[in-house]
């Protein structure tokens, strides 16, 4: 199994009119799998995953088994708002082939989800009834619950849990999380504007929606870190904080596949209710697409 460090993404899932466009979902990755990503997150947020049906979920792990090359790391996401439903996705992602299982936290009934004890619960039951490792996915802007780092180190303890995406955004935490968990927990972060500073605190490297549009510079980014060459770093981040402000951060998912329709990928339609940027809005992309380089 290849290691779970360097730079990921999470795929778009594409649609052509009202169904899912598995043969442009190959396409794209294809392309992808010509870049030095260390491998792709299927059915994560930018995956669009609750929009999907359970048979739509299956078809998208299994064309992505079919187009991830062995040495790219294939993680598929399964978490659901019960325990019993996450277990079940989890192990239909490892029949389909997936090299592990990333797990959003569950969050509809906040009040009682929001206890440690029962976060620690759901993890483990998920984590031991998992045929393959199980990472945790941290994403308090979206779930309005934020994993604790000391929620997290607990959970960590089990030996089948291998990592955390973090999308807190929050720099001082991912510092608790990588000091707190063992060496063998792998902490990624969520956001590509704190890629270069987890890496100087001695994080995994990142799952990067930014990436998606900006794959060879980003791993450039974690290669060039990893030699100590800060300074290029840094000078090839600040290049892309336009395009993470005024794509991702603005557009969301709509504005990543405007992006990568512009690019050449195939992008297409946002599933209802979400919606897809156009006009003006599509020529403000590609000017910051031009102005980082990425056109």
């Amino acid at each position: 199994m290849p290691e779970l460090e360097g730079v990921f993404i999470p795929v778009p899932t594409p649609f052509r009119g009202e169904a899912v466009a598995l043969d442009r979902l190959k396409a794209n990755l294809a392309r992808w799998n010509e870049t030095a990503l260390a491998g792709y997150v299927m059915l994560g947020s930018t995956g669009e995953f609750p929009l999907l049906t359970e048979a739509e979920k299956d078809a998208v792990l299994v064309a992505a088994r079919a187009a991830i090359p062995r040495g790219k790391f294939f993680i598929a996401g399964t978490g659901t708002e019960s325990t019993q439903g996450t277990i079940r996705q989890t192990r239909r992602a490892a029949e389909i082939g997936a090299d592990a299982a990333i797990v959003i936290t569950p969050h509809y009934y906040k009040k009682g989800l929001s206890q440690p004890a029962a976060q620690i619960r759901h993890y483990l039951t998920v984590a031991e009834a998992s045929p393959i490792p199980v990472m945790i996915y941290n994403f308090p802007q979206n779930t309005g619950i934020n994993l604790e780092p000391e929620t997290v180190a607990r959970i960590a303890e089990h030996a089948n849990v291998c990592g955390i995406k973090d999308s807190s955004g929050n720099i001082a935490q991912a510092a608790q999380l990588i000091h707190l968990t063992p060496k063998s927990f792998h902490v990624l972060v969520g956001a590509a504007s704190g890629l270069l500073p987890s890496l100087t605190l001695g994080s995994s490297g990142g799952i990067l929606a930014l990436a998606v549009l900006a794959a060879r510079e980003h791993c450039e980014v974690y290669s060039l870190a990893r030699q100590g060459r800060w300074d290029e770093a840094r000078e090839l981040v600040h290049r892309m904080l336009a395009v993470d402000r005024g794509v991702h951060g603005h557009h969301g998912i709509g504005g990543l596949k405007a992006a990568l329709d512009l690019l050449g990928f195939y992008g297409g339609p946002c599933r209802a209710p979400l919606s897809t940027p156009d006009g003006d809005a599509i020529e403000d992309i590609r000017e910051l697409l031009a102005t980082a380089g990425l056109l």
